[in-house]
């Protein structure tokens, strides 16, 4: 395994950001970045054998910091969105920043995604720290995080997320890496076959924070259990897909169990013949399909995304969970370690 470092530029307050590369003997490589502790190249053959990279991204550094899609990077302190902005631990209310209509979304404007995070090589992998001050986007304790990946021989990048705090607050982190298995920048998304392995999903209300109790996928366009192209049902008459034009939405993954990794989905693309498979140790996934992607900053290699060119899939705690005692829980006290992991494996059929 190869590993290298290089200096990719500074942030608009200074700080050195830094690009990893980590490539296998095959040649297939993934590049991360220190911006929000970044997926920004994932660099993978077709079933022809072809090299091809599978994950939007920007053409410059400056693009990543306060890009409306989060493009690659690990939002925090809390992923998704908490209703109004408001949470209540251990009796005492705070309040976050509102970014998204009426609702605090991924942390907020000044969320993990926006800050350049510490980093290092550390026993062939790559691991990236952040540390937030208590108070910081008015959530409480301090809380350092580390995300840690691995690239392996058989091509799977594999993520480890971790945090500590120093007083009770609340955390939930996932990867917003957008794929598209034809290569970034070819086309739309909506032919890749996708598959679920959840029976369950949660509805939202108009500005997308969940209801409360899940419901089942049978019968309607969330049902993706025995896989179907992402664009079958897209623009189906079915108000949840009104909402958010488009999958914007978080499923129960079937069979999870704390700390225990569990298959979530498998993304194909018959054209190239490349597959993704995940696995993790979250009990949700938000799936996204990008559907306000057009007028997001310039990709990567000339391209210009439009809506529907990439698919995030963010194994993650559920949306507004802070709020809604029956969801896992996603306290974080002194003393415990909050630690998830996530698992892209790539291949071809």
């Amino acid at each position: 395994m190869k590993l290298t470092k290089e200096l990719w530029g500074t942030s608009p307050c200074g700080k050195e950001i830094y690009l990893y590369t980590i490539e296998n003997s095959k040649g297939a490589y993934v590049k991360l970045s220190s911006i929000g502790a970044g997926i920004v190249s994932v660099v993978v053959p077709d079933k022809d054998g072809n090299l091809a990279d599978v994950v939007l991204g920007y053409a410059e550094p400056a693009s990543y910091f306060g890009d409306g899609p989060c493009s690659g990077k690990i939002p925090g302190r809390y992923a998704n969105r908490v209703a109004l902005g408001k949470f209540t631990l251990d009796g005492v209310e705070y309040t976050l920043p509102v970014n998204n209509g009426p609702n605090h979304l991924h942390g907020g404007p000044e969320g993990f995604q926006n800050k350049v995070w510490e980093s290092r090589e550390h026993e062939g992998g790559v691991e990236f720290m952040y540390y937030s001050e208590d108070g910081e986007q008015g959530y409480p304790g301090a809380v350092k995080t580390v995300a840690r990946y691995e690239w392996t021989e058989e091509n799977e990048l594999r993520l480890t997320l971790t945090a500590e705090s120093d007083a009770p607050t609340v955390i939930n982190l996932t990867n917003h890496a957008y794929f598209n298995l034809n290569g970034e920048g070819n086309g739309d998304i909506l032919g890749h076959i996708f598959t679920l392995n959840a029976s369950e999903y949660l509805p939202t209300d108009a500005t997308q924070i969940p209801l409360g109790e899940s419901a089942p996928v049978a019968g309607t366009p969330m049902d993706f259990v025995n896989g179907k192209p992402i664009g079958q049902d897209i623009k189906a008459d079915f108000e949840p897909l009104k909402i958010g034009k488009g999958y914007d939405h978080c499923w129960v993954i079937d069979g999870a169990e704390p700390g225990q990794i569990q298959f979530c989905c498998e993304l194909y693309a018959p054209e190239s013949g490349r597959v993704m498979e995940m696995y993790t140790t979250q009990p949700g996934v938000q799936v996204y399909t990008g559907n306000w992607l057009s007028g997001c900053p310039a990709g990567k290699n000339g391209h210009v995304y439009e809506d529907y060119t990439g698919v995030a899939i963010e194994c993650q705690n559920y949306p507004d969970a802070p709020n809604k005692p029956d969801y896992p829980s996603s306290e974080l006290r002194p003393g415990e370690v909050y630690e998830q992991a996530i698992i892209f494996a790539f291949g071809v059929k």
